[in-house]
């Protein structure tokens, strides 16, 4: 029976029919049993978002992955929203690991926490369960496309490695998530190497195109002109300068890295 196998949750925040999900769900296919979960449409930028305006419901759909006939869950709500249907509802069991992706985009920087990708996996982190966000760097203007053209071999084998390694070794308490980012030009053989989240906002705002604040229109984003000033060991250097896959550990834990006591006594004292 499937229950007496390893259990992955599959999700994305590209939506259900992404082949980027189902490149990851066929790479994931020979390490146990994919149960595949996410959001009925697009929700890219969705973080770890649980809107009450989601409607929840939840429709199985037949999808051909690797020859062989799947059934798979679309959710009508966020890719965190998913996870919690998936664990909740559709799963015999508490997965052994969540797997988020694989992205149609990089998820570096300080802009982690607006990902739907890195937003599911850090909301299994929160459930006690082991997440993987995986994100391919791709031109931006794939990014919200369902394109043929991204190659996402080399990010298959890398979902595949990461999440046997981590249903083999159990990661430190405070990580909560990892998360991994693939060069577009990477292969099998591309080095990786872990990082810090580079504190540096990677996709720059900018204002909206239009002439009246009566027309609808989107904020849009560049990434950066430079990178000067980085510390070699980010995340954003390692992936587009470096060219290395990088795996950034994430903790839940939000809390400023400061001497608490010091800070207290900041805050109580009186002005002169």
């Amino acid at each position: 029976m499937k229950d007496d196998k390893i259990q992955i949750l599959l999700t994305n925040d590209d939506g259900i029919a992404s082949p980027g999900l189902w490149a990851a769900a066929e790479a994931l296919s020979t390490i146990g049993y994919v149960n595949v979960v996410a959001p009925r449409e697009q929700a890219s930028g969705a973080g770890r978002s649980l809107p009450a305006t989601s409607d929840g419901v939840i429709r199985p759909e037949s999808m051909t992955v690797g020859g062989r006939e799947w059934t798979v869950y679309a959710v009508g709500g966020t890719p965190a929203q998913a996870v919690l249907h998936g664990v909740l509802e559709i799963l015999p069991r508490k997965p052994d690991l969540v797997v988020s992706g694989i992205n149609y985009g990089e998820n570096v920087g300080t802009g982690v926490t607006i990902s739907g990708t890195v937003g599911a996996a850090l909301e299994a982190g929160a459930l006690g369960i082991p997440g993987l966000a995986v994100s391919l760097q791709t031109d931006p203007r794939f990014h919200l496309s369902y394109s043929r053209a991204v190659d996402f071999s080399a990010a298959q084998h890398f979902t595949a490695l990461f999440a046997r390694l981590m249903l083999i070794n159990h990661l430190p308490e405070d990580v909560d998530v990892l998360k991994v980012d693939i060069p577009s030009d990477a292969t099998a053989v591309t080095p990786w190497t872990v990082t810090r989240l580079g504190r540096h906002r990677y996709y720059e705002p900018l204002p909206p195109r239009r002439a009246s604040w009566e027309e609808r229109a989107a904020v849009r984003f560049q990434t950066p002109a430079s990178l000067e000033g980085l510390p070699e060991d980010s995340d954003i250097v390692t992936l587009v300068v470096k060219r290395l896959v990088s795996v950034t550990p994430l903790s839940l834990d939000l809390t400023a890295r400061v001497d608490l006591k010091e800070l207290e006594a900041l805050l109580r004292k009186q002005p002169t």
